[in-house]
């Protein structure tokens, strides 16, 4: 079901600071979107690299990592999979336009957000 880590989602104080620090230790910028008000996804070089996704703190988040997600082929197969279980799945899988995405969030036993998401990358709206 799962084929990989997709993205890490840190939460800063200040994006483009932030962005700067990254690209001068080796990381690329993928994209900036207006998901969470302004962010930037960044990765290594070379293939089968995690995503960090960054964005600004705002309202009662806490700066740090505020979720891991994988990747899986069929988001919907997935979803159908984990419905069959005692995993507590938040929402179906979801369309996030400003990401160009289709996730499903999950909570892990601590309450932790965990994301699984689909492996198709569309253009963020």
């Amino acid at each position: 079901m799962l084929t990989a880590i997709d993205h890490i989602e840190i939460i800063v104080r200040d994006l483009d600071a932030y962005v700067a620090y990254l690209e001068k230790l080796g990381f690329e910028v993928l994209t900036r979107t207006s998901h969470h008000g302004e962010s930037a996804e960044l990765k290594l070089p070379g293939d089968n690299q995690p995503i960090f996704e960054l964005h600004e703190v705002g309202g009662e988040e806490v700066i740090g990592i505020n979720h891991i997600a994988f990747r899986t082929d069929d988001v919907n197969a997935a979803y159908d999979s984990l419905a069959k279980t005692d995993i507590r799945i938040e929402e179906p899988p979801h369309d996030v336009a400003s990401t160009g995405r289709t996730n499903i969030n999950l909570r892990d036993p601590d309450g932790w957000r965990v994301q699984i998401v689909d492996a198709n990358r569309r253009k963020p709206a």
